[in-house]
């Protein structure tokens, strides 16, 4: 199944590298960037990359997000490992941009490790529909907060002023045929129902997960992009009535009609069903 839950941890607190791989998230987003102070910089990405080098990560994703730029270069090189699953790339407004870093990735012997670009200006969300074809990419994000701050738009609690660089991400994501965009975090983890319901317009928009800065909005999270029992039986009916059909469309047991765009969708809710695990079974 693919990951869903993101969880950051500042890079300059290896206290909590290790307690953040077992919380059960499935990623680990170690962060060079916005939580390190400047002075700080050099001595966080030493420790993340001797983390990451040393680290059994048991099916748990391990990504490292970044600093733009010349020191971005500097983090790519040290923290590039066997076990690294990717990097997030901050303030991204070229396709150049991402496939810079995926050059220095192979250069470093890690060219497995895939991008996901963050688009947080105006100039990156002109330019999405190249950025998401750029070679490494996996998928897209936005940086809510600065994209906010360099539109000049105020974001109420609805966030509708975001509606537009939402569906654009979403919408680049499809056509790229790449994976669909992760959510930006959110500073609430006091309110859980709050986030869970603001987590659940965001996954019918067509996000495919969230970002998180607490272990608390894990399970909310998690609970949201993963369908229930009752939506992987009904997706999987679809599909057997589907393909049972004598035509190319049919009927659902709701007397709805469908046909192959409501197999997709039901495909893809199969397809983040969860697995069962070891030992699992009656």
């Amino acid at each position: 199944m693919t990951a869903t839950t993101y969880l950051y941890v500042p890079g300059d607190t290896p206290a909590r590298f290790g307690k953040a791989l077992r919380s059960g998230t499935d990623a680990v987003v170690l962060d060079l960037e916005d939580a390190v102070v400047a002075a700080r910089k050099d001595e966080a990405r030493e420790l993340v990359a001797r983390w990451v080098a040393a680290c059994d990560p048991a099916g748990v994703e391990l990504w490292v997000r970044v600093n733009p730029g010349e020191l971005g270069e500097r983090d790519i090189r040290a923290v590039a490992a066997p076990e690294l699953t990717g990097i997030w790339l901050p303030k991204v407004e070229s396709a150049l941009e991402v496939e810079e870093a995926g050059r220095v990735l192979a250069d470093c012997g890690a060219g497995h490790a895939r991008i996901s670009a963050l688009v947080e200006t105006a100039a990156g969300l002109l330019a999405l529909p190249e950025i998401a074809r750029a070679a490494g990419i996996r998928f897209l994000q936005l940086g809510e907060v600065d994209l906010a701050a360099d539109l000049g738009i105020e974001i109420d609690d609805s966030a509708e002023q975001l509606l537009f660089a939402r569906s654009q991400v979403v919408t680049v994501s499809a056509a790229a045929g790449i994976e669909p965009p992760v959510a930006a975090v959110s500073v609430n983890f006091t309110d859980p129902t709050t986030f869970e319901a603001e987590t659940r317009r965001l996954r019918r928009l067509g996000f495919a997960g969230r970002a998180c800065i607490h272990p608390r909005q894990l399970a909310p999270v998690r609970d949201v992009f993963t369908p229930t029992p009752a939506e992987v039986g009904h997706a999987e009916d679809i599909l057997h009535r589907l393909a049972a059909a004598p035509s190319g469309v049919g009927v659902d047991a709701r007397g709805h009609l469908i046909d192959e765009a409501v197999a997709r969708s039901a495909r893809r809710t199969v397809a983040r069903a969860p697995r069962p695990g070891p030992g699992s079974g009656p």
